[in-house]
């Protein structure tokens, strides 16, 4: 493959502009629904932790509470153009992977719909809310172990004691250079803490199926109508009022009038708006220093943070980010959040942030975060509950598997495998509750192989992927994570809550998030046996945490890596990139093409004519198994704008639907960081009838403009664990910032037989392909999984 070389001018920026997490950022709109989207043009602004994230952007925000355009410190909010404008050539500054891929998974956004209102939005539960709800039993089982350990808990409104008191201690040492407490904050069980079965009336109960969801009962209209009164009090929108009290209860108005920063807590709402919201309703009563404002704010930085990846943040980046937002004690304003249990404080590993052990510890190490003794540095690090109860549940899940499993023979069955590497992995899984295997495409017949073998053994093996997509490349038998958990597919539960089965295959593990993950891993019998299979470089989940990656480099568990390759042209294409090359390669069948273009106009064009013409006449590939992935959904190439080109092209029609015509390719959204993909068969009274990929789906009509979009084109998250036989990957001009190695490695091996590149970033695809890695992500699954599963030396 020859990338040519080509000078484009970028367009202006777009709604959607991808960076590292800086200390600045435009942030999520009021109007916003829960999942994330964002509409299409507006101003705003927000902010960063100060911390690096995958697919972090900076969104373009829309009008929200309109008492929120000056913070409480006094200072005017900045701004950040948004919509499909375009430079005088025609190009729209489209640079990024979308208003949603990195804050929180692009899917998070394309579940927020394109001009739906909050208030339609609250009404709406997510299948993520299901999973979590299904959790409520578990996360009090892991809380009562967990202040068992930590001794006596820290009862709201006291000063701190216990943990919490040893943490500030540590915090002081890292200032002051002095060596901090030995004793970690928040330690995880030891290596040889018995394993015990979870009860079965602690075990996770099966959440919602993956499937739309009637609109929840609404709120009474007395408390909507009370909320709504001090919204309008407070020069917020009245409409906020069913989101506000879905997400803060029925007596949502009275404790608004006590702390209006609660307003924070709920989804899209902007510090600048919460200030300007409290300061309506308490006058010279607040500043930017009241502790109500500081606890809302970390609550508000965490969660942010979640949508981007992590699962905590180390304790400088937290108190940086409160000291932008003009908080005058940053750690007074954290140990007030701590004490009243806002936050979790954590210390549990001797390793920084990057998983690299560092040699000497210095004053500079103590400012990044980590105590400075004699030894490593130890990072200290906040979360909210929420993911520290699913980090720790997952790791207490997978130290449970790795020592209840019996050890066998499947020597013979090894012996019959269709592959040596397909041998190596069932030997693996013999002598191991879990085991970790890699690979691109055509590994995956390993684990089928497996599972297979398994099933001749008399063992109830089951394979599940993260789509249906992906599951029906499989063949018959395979179901999907979300279909297992949900009970709608798989062998079901047994009398103790537990999943009835011996051995189970994960494929497309890297899109695993960690409370899918923890629900997963605690819904396994003792004994049985788990398999995590996935391509380590593709984009990892869209939801918190990086669980594969974790697992590989904490080595707790055998990891087999395939040596079966990926065939042909397209194989070896991806397979470079994989390790930092862009390669030319031989396609004497037109596998690999590159079209160049000069501007957004041209690359739009030439995209439709790809898919309606060149690759059904050239490579024999119909308009409809053919897909476009692009860097996001706004701007003048993103999946909007492709969509509507390709929709005149391939299936006009007049959008009776909901702006949906019988034949539509439609993208359809049940939960944010889930992408089903189909076609619209009909509408009627229940709702928007879709068939994806073989299961027909009745979408509810209020819930049709929050979770289905127009599918020709999506962008890179959402094929992620997908293929077709062909796929169009379309780079613009203005795209160049949005590329980093795992995007390209992704959206260049979605296609099966055939890949087209739309190409007008010059040479910024190789050197993102060389230079760009994926941004990190702040977790501590792999500290908890060393300590649990790593013997003592």
């Amino acid at each position: 493959m020859t990338v040519p070389s080509r000078g484009t001018t970028p367009g202006s920026p777009a709604e959607d502009r991808d960076t590292a997490v800086a200390a600045e950022a435009t942030a999520t709109p009021v109007a916003e629904a829960e999942s994330g989207g964002a509409p299409e043009s507006g101003t705003g602004t927000g902010t960063g932790t100060g911390a690096s994230a995958d697919e972090a952007s900076s969104e373009a925000a829309g009008d929200g509470a309109g008492s929120g355009a000056t913070g409480a410190d006094g200072t005017s909010a900045g701004t950040a153009t948004g919509g499909e404008d375009a430079t005088g050539d025609g190009e729209a500054g489209d640079g990024t992977r979308g208003e949603a891929e990195a804050a929180g998974g692009e899917d998070a956004a394309e579940s927020g719909g394109e001009g739906k209102s909050a208030a339609d939005a609250a009404a709406q539960p997510s299948e993520a809310e299901a999973e979590i709800a299904a959790q409520r039993e578990l996360r009090a089982r892991i809380a009562e172990r967990k202040a068992e350990k930590e001794g006596r808990p820290i009862p709201a409104g006291t000063k701190l004691s216990g943990q919490a008191a040893d943490l500030l201690a540590a915090v002081r040492a890292m200032e002051s250079g002095q060596a901090a407490p030995a004793r970690p904050v928040a330690p995880a069980a030891a290596p040889d803490a018995p394993v015990t079965a979870v009860p079965a009336q602690n075990r996770p109960q099966a959440p919602g199926p993956a499937r739309a969801v009637p609109v929840a009962p609404a709120t009474a209209p007395e408390a909507v109508a009370a909320v709504g009164a001090v919204l309008a009090e407070g020069g917020a929108p009245p409409s906020l009022a069913p989101q506000v009290t879905a997400t803060l209860g029925e007596q949502a108005g009275d404790a608004l009038r006590g702390d209006p920063w609660l307003l924070l807590s709920v989804p899209g709402v902007r510090p600048e708006q919460a200030d300007g919201f409290a300061r309506a309703l308490l006058g010279d009563g607040c500043g930017p220093g009241d502790e109500r404002r500081a606890a809302a704010l970390v609550g508000w930085l965490l969660e942010r943070a979640a949508a981007q990846g992590h699962t905590a943040l180390t304790f400088p980046a937290v108190r940086a980010a409160l000291a932008e937002r003009s908080v005058p004690d940053p750690d007074e304003a954290l140990q007030h959040a701590i004490t009243e249990g806002a936050v979790l404080v954590f210390q549990d590993g001797v390793e920084d942030i990057d998983g690299d052990t560092e040699d000497d510890a210095s004053g500079d190490e103590a400012a990044e975060g980590g105590s400075v003794a004699d030894g490593p540095a130890v990072p200290v690090l906040l979360g909210l509950d929420r993911y520290a109860l699913a980090e720790e549940s997952l790791a207490d899940g997978l130290a449970r598997l790795v020592k209840t499993a019996q050890e066998a023979s499947w020597d013979e069955a090894a012996a019959q495998a269709p592959s040596p590497s397909a041998g190596e992995l069932i030997r693996a899984v013999a002598g191991h509750g879990l085991v970790v295997h890699t690979g691109g495409e055509a590994a995956r017949a390993e684990p089928v192989a497996l599972a297979e073998a398994a099933r001749a053994l008399g063992l109830r093996p089951v394979v599940a992927a993260h789509s249906e997509n992906g599951g029906r490349r499989l063949g018959a038998g395979a179901v999907t994570v979300a279909g297992l958990l949900s009970g709608t597919q798989g062998p079901g539960r047994d009398a103790d809550g537990a999943l009835d089965l011996d051995l189970l295959v994960v494929l497309d593990a890297p899109q695993l998030d960690v409370e899918t993950a923890a629900v997963l891993v605690e819904s396994l019998p003792d004994g049985a046996r788990l398999v995590l299979s996935g391509d380590p470089g593709v984009l990892w989940s869209a939801g918190a945490g990086r669980v594969f990656a974790d697992l590989l480099a904490a080595r707790v568990c055998p990891q087999l890596a395939s040596r079966t390759p990926d065939p042909g042209p397209l194989g070896e294409l991806v397979s470079g990139i994989g390790i930092g090359e862009l390669n030319q390669v031989e396609a004497p069948g037109k596998e690999v093409v590159i079209v160049p273009v000069r501007d957004a106009g041209e690359a739009v064009h030439r995209t439709v004519q790809l898919v309606a013409d060149s690759v059904p006449r050239a490579i024999g590939v119909p308009s409809g198994q053919t897909q476009v992935i692009t860097v996001g959904h706004g701007g003048a190439v993103g999946t909007r704008a492709l969509n509507t080109a390709l929709k005149e092209r391939l299936n006009p029609g007049p959008g009776r639907f909901g702006g949906f015509d019988p034949d539509d390719r439609v993208a359809y959204v049940p939960a944010p960081g889930r992408t089903l993909t189909g076609s619209v068969v009909s509408a009627d009274g229940e709702g928007l009838r879709l068939d994806c990929d073989g299961v027909p789906v009745v979408v509810p009509r209020e819930l049709v403009d929050s979770v289905v979009r127009h599918g020709w084109a999506l962008t890179a998250h959402q094929a992620a664990g997908m293929r077709w036989p062909a796929a169009v990957v379309v780079l613009p001009g203005d795209a160049a910032q949005a590329l980093n190695r795992p995007w390209v490695y992704t959206a260049f091996g979605r296609g099966e037989r055939h890949l087209s590149v739309v190409h007008g970033v010059d040479q910024a695809l190789a050197q993102a392909v060389a230079g760009v890695p994926a941004a990190e992500r702040t977790t501590r699954l792999r500290t908890l999984l060393e300590v649990l599963l790593t013997p003592a030396v």
